[in-house]
């Protein structure tokens, strides 16, 4: 006797093809691989906007090899979870569009164009067979002439702005606490705090705390150790 597949199997081989409740199942299993990645945690502060990722911390390993935050401008990260190879990919073609805005127009691209880059090429990759959506989400951090900005990019391609928000396995739990705690204008100790204490509770096991500042007066700057100590 022939076993019979699951219904839903013959809609989730190609992206190209919906399912008959208007379901893209290859998007949905990239955001299954997001939620497997490490937790990453932004907050909007008073003066720009902080993010908050982890590394991993074994002996063996060279600690910078294993970044998720990425600066692609002087004053505009992003931090990825789930898939960094995807991540990589991403990040260097909006450093290259950056540069690109730079040298043509003389200014300094805004964060939500290279959200919107982002956004593009991960969009893309959900309408030809043959591909897979990238497997990786982003928080794009900026500040620009607009102000402060923290936006995420999912792999569908769909951009979300927030003041606070975090992505990864740990996203429930960290959002939870976000939402208690998260105040408008607090200062950049106060959100350093929030956002180690958040990790902390996050993720545990040979983990190291990586925290990058965006802000209008020193632009891209990662904290040292040495630093993050002195807050601890």
């Amino acid at each position: 006797m022939v076993e019979q597949m699951p219904e839903y199997m013959g809609y989730d081989r190609t992206i190209a093809v919906f399912s008959p409740d208007g379901r893209l199942f290859q998007v949905e299993y990239a955001k299954e691989a997001v939620k497997r990645g490490s937790t990453t945690v932004g907050i909007v502060f008073k003066d720009g906007v902080l993010l908050v990722s982890t590394k991993l911390a074994s002996g063996m390993m060279v600690s910078s090899s294993s970044e998720k935050i990425f600066e692609i401008d002087n004053h505009i990260a992003a931090s990825a979870s789930g898939l960094l190879a995807d991540a990589r990919v991403l990040i260097n073609q909006a450093r290259v569009k950056s540069q690109i805005h730079k040298i043509t127009y003389e200014e300094p691209i805004d964060t939500w164009n290279v959200a919107h880059i982002i956004g593009d090429k991960m969009q893309i990759s959900t309408l030809y067979a043959g591909l897979r959506p990238y497997g990786v989400s982003f928080l794009v951090a900026g500040v620009d002439s607009t102000g402060s900005h923290l936006i995420e990019s999912d792999p569908s391609g769909m951009l979300y702005e927030w003041k606070c928000y975090s992505i990864g396995r740990g996203a429930q739990i960290a959002n939870k606490i976000l939402k208690q705690k998260w105040k408008n204008n607090m200062d950049k100790k106060t959100a350093i705090s929030l956002g180690i204490e958040v990790m902390k509770k996050c993720e545990k096991d040979r983990k190291q705390i990586d925290i990058v500042l965006v802000t209008s007066k020193n632009k891209f700057k990662r904290i040292s150790e040495e630093e993050l100590r002195k807050v601890k």
